[in-house]
């Protein structure tokens, strides 16, 4: 279910003015009446003041927010995100609800967890071909009135009725498009939640919609066809007309004087005619009003009775109207609890879609919204998202971060060079198209398009694509409570600090964070700021104070959730001064303050805090020394070096001079920070080859597992092979020992019937018996004549040695098995042969077989 906040106050009164007119339209548009319609709209965003900024007019007692977190707000320019976000809003209510969510920034940990899943369900859903969230055409503000006046009883108008139809056919579309994604595939419903559940709800009435359609042109005109008594009234009011037009070009007409300058006129509704101010006419008629500057307005006689009769004709065209439009009211009352809730869905939905739309417009990525307790470890409500939409993080290394964002930009930076090389693309695709147009002698425009015109702006284009932003690798280590970043001006430091904050709030307000994945941010309930110039002349303070009154302010409202963000801690003042009071406030900051702070300086003392306190970490700004600028890139571990004397040097500053700075300097000072930077590379180094070993014995023991469940599956499958081996052959050997049994009692049988005596019968079937029951005894084979021990040997008949001698690979007939064999092994001397039938191997005699 959405957030409540989207709605909060966001519109606390919405009133409407009318007033009609008594003008005529023409015949095409066949609409009399013309109705003024203003709207007045009053919307809290904690703000009154058109002339102020959103986040100081919040200062003036319209919010509780303290005055240093509003600060904090201001310094970080966040008001211009809000801005930028709520503008890819399609709707104006929606636009001025997200706004006031992004300024709120009231969220809870729940909250915001919600936000983040309603964008990914947005994001999910604009991928989607069919679906689409976008409600431009849809008015709310017309919406929204003839939900007023329904309530009231009074008729809408028709461009209110014509809004609400629009909302309904949005809607419904919307959500046939969502049912239809779902039937096709059924996870969608899970990448939609929880988006899905409220767009399912939605009631829309098909036969409101037609019925409105029915009787109300697309402009908010009531159609001819919408009652007979409507149709009849317009085309009186047209014939009146027509005859009115044609006795004023008559009387026109007959004025003989040349000089005259007569023209018809309609004033309030009556046909006039216009003379000038000296002017006679021959025609009598009432003067309604005169000037020396506008001349006479005559009615004449013979039209009084005409246009008393338009009047009351077009009085008759109003009522008609009304009526039609009271009955599309009586209509519209019927679901004006469905339409209300719907109206309220679709901009908390028009919020939504805007999260959705900027942090893809950016491509922002969905961060790993984590809640740590005072020990810096997740609490046990999971902090992060679990639901199927949601992006699921997995670390490359085992190390846990506090706050990652590798290839974090900074919002404004980015949206601006974006916006400043489209500008520049669109330049030199519109000179190439003046150009052509110049070329081809058509459609000139102002200004001549040379092709060095055309060179210079693809140069620009070029030179902007180049100068795209630098982004920062931003990881602080779980135990890390206050980061100091140093190095030279212009590096990129306050940016790094801007970047963070806004990456902080942005996760808070259910938006995309502008780096590469993975991202993780931890929940904060506040982020404080003190960055920039501080001075106020109002309350008689100079730069160093205002800084300091603003670093007590936060001091005083942060907590263990808090980010705090300081810029050019303890300058502004004498630099032991300031060292030892920067080196002092962050020592309170890591011992009992906020979450996480954050603090640049150029202070090389502070630098030695992280060698006597764990909760400290060093950061620095990279330099070029050979170009002798700034890369913008930060270098996390190492702290910053003093590159002045070197610079100084490098830009040909006399050798004394550099000579005696250094002096100065100390060269034991010098020293200490090549071996601090030394060292610090060195352990930067070899943790990161930890973290390559680490990671590669990650992926052996995952190999190991494959392997072995690979020789798992292979031990499976063959064990399977031998079980359907034995089971073949042991109904080959059952099938055997059938017809073995079966042909034994066959000669059994003959031999009782026989005369002559019994003998012992050679059959190959016994050897197929002794093979695979070798203990069994063998005048169990034999067949009984009348005592036990009569056994005689069986000769083969004459016919048996004429038998042929197959050759190997035959394919010989064994009738006592019924079935095909082929021929493996021959061996004429013993007169056996070896067979295969199916998977079964057996040795028979000779004359056992049939060629």
């Amino acid at each position: 279910m959405l957030t409540s906040s989207v709605f909060r106050t966001s519109i606390t009164s919405i009133s409407l003015v009318t007033s009609t007119n008594s003008k005529s339209k023409s015949s095409k548009s066949n609409s009399i009446k013309t109705s003024s319609i203003k709207f007045r709209i009053r919307a809290t965003l904690n703000q009154q003041q058109t002339t102020q900024s959103p986040i100081k007019d919040c200062d003036d007692g319209e919010s509780s927010k303290p005055r240093v977190l509003l600060n904090s707000l201001r310094v970080l320019e966040w008001d211009k995100v809000s801005d930028a976000v709520s503008s890819f809003a399609g709707t104006s209510l929606g636009r001025v609800a997200a706004k006031e969510q992004l300024l709120s920034l009231d969220q809870t940990y729940e909250e915001s967890l919600m936000l983040l899943r309603e964008t990914n369900a947005a994001v999910e859903i604009r991928k989607h071909s069919d679906s689409s969230m976008d409600f431009t055409p849809i008015d709310v503000i017309l919406v929204r009135s003839a939900i007023d006046h329904a309530r009231r009883s009074s008729p809408v108008a028709g461009q209110e009725a014509i809004a609400v139809a629009v909302l309904l056919q949005m809607a419904e579309a919307l959500q046939t498009n969502i049912k239809a994604a779902i039937r096709e595939n059924a996870d969608m419903l899970d990448r939609f939640m929880p988006l899905a559940d409220l767009i399912l709800d939605w009631v829309t009435n098909k036969s409101l919609v037609r019925s409105i359609l029915q009787v109300i042109d697309e402009d908010g005109s009531v159609k001819d066809s919408a009652s007979g008594k409507l149709k009849q009234a317009r085309w009186r009011v047209l014939n009146l007309e027509s005859k009115l037009n044609q006795l004023m070009n008559n009387l026109i007409a007959n004025e003989t004087n040349e000089t005259s300058s007569l023209e018809a006129s309609n004033v309030d509704g009556r046909w006039c005619i216009r003379s000038g101010a000296r002017q006679l006419t021959s025609f009598k008629g009432l003067l309604l009003s005169s000037g020396a500057g506008m001349g006479n307005i005559i009615e004449p006689v013979s039209a009084v009775q005409l246009n008393d009769e338009l009047m009351e004709a077009k009085a008759s065209v109003v009522d008609a109207e009304a009526e039609v439009l009271l009955d599309i009211t009586e209509k519209i009352k019927l679901d004006l609890d469905d339409i209300d809730k719907l109206l309220k869905s679709v901009i908390a939905l028009d919020v939504v879609n805007a999260r959705a739309s900027y942090g893809l417009s950016l491509e922002g990525t969905c961060p790993e919204l984590v809640l740590l307790d005072d020990e810096n470890t997740p609490s046990s409500s999971e902090g992060y998202l679990t639901n199927s939409n949601s992006v699921k993080l997995v670390y490359p290394t085992k190390k846990q971060w506090k706050l990652c964002l590798p290839k974090a930009y900074h919002p404004i930076l980015l949206q601006r060079h974006r916006h400043s090389l489209r500008e520049a693309k669109k330049d030199v695709a519109n000179a190439i198209a003046e150009f052509r147009r110049r070329k081809l002698g058509t459609n000139f425009g102002q200004q001549e398009v040379t092709q060095v015109d055309i060179e210079v702006l693809q140069e620009k284009v070029t030179q902007l694509e180049e100068a795209r932003p630098v982004p920062a690798d931003i990881m602080i280590a779980k135990h890390t409570r206050v980061l100091l970043i140093t190095g030279p001006n212009t590096g990129g430091k306050t940016i790094c600090l801007k970047a963070v904050g806004l990456a902080a709030m942005m996760a808070k307000a259910g938006l995309y964070v502008l780096c590469a994945e993975p991202a993780r941010i931890p929940w904060f309930d506040s982020v404080f700021a003190d960055i920039g110039d501080e001075q106020s002349l109002s309350q008689s303070l100079s730069t160093f104070s205002g800084h300091l009154r603003q670093i007590s302010d936060i001091q005083a409202r942060s907590t263990n959730q808090s980010l705090v963000l300081l810029d050019e801690i303890g300058a502004g003042t004498n630099p032991l001064e300031g060292a030892a009071l920067g080196m002092s406030i962050l020592e309170s900051f890591a011992e009992a303050g906020a979450l996480l702070t954050i603090a640049t300086t150029h202070h090389g003392e502070l630098k030695t805090l992280k060698y006597s306190n764990d909760a400290f970490e060093n950061a620095c700004t990279e330099f070029d020394e050979v170009n002798l600028k700034p890369t913008y890139k930060i270098l996390w571990g190492v702290p910053g070096r003093s590159n002045a004397i070197n610079i100084a040097e490098r830009l040909g500053l006399p050798k004394v001079i550099v000579y005696n700075a250094r002096e100065l300097y100390g060269a034991a000072s010098a020293e200490i920070d090549e071996v601090i930077y030394d060292l610090e590379k060195f352990k930067l180094n070899v943790e990161e080859y930890i973290d390559e070993a680490q990671h590669y014995v990650r992926l052996s023991r995952d190999l190991h597992e494959k392997v072995q469940h690979v020789q798992r599956n292979l031990d499976e499958h063959s064990s399977d092979l031998k079980y359907k081996m034995m089971q073949q052959i042991s109904e080959f050997a059952s099938t055997a020992r059938s017809s073995v049994h079966k042909k034994m009692r066959q000669y059994r049988a003959s031999a009782h019937k026989s005369p002559l005596p019994a003998e012992t019968i050679s059959h190959p079937a016994s050897t197929l018996i002794n093979k695979q029951h070798p203990t069994t005894d063998a005048n169990a084979l034999v067949p009984e004549t009348g005592s036990a021990s009569s056994v005689e040997e069986v000769k083969p008949s004459p016919s048996d040695k004429k038998i042929r001698i197959p050759k190997v690979g035959d394919s010989v007939q064994v009738p006592s098995l019924g079935t095909k064999a082929t021929v493996l092994k021959v061996e004429p001397s013993k007169k056996e042969i070896i067979v295969q039938a199916g998977n079964l191997k057996l040795k028979l005699k000779i004359s056992a077989i049939k060629s």
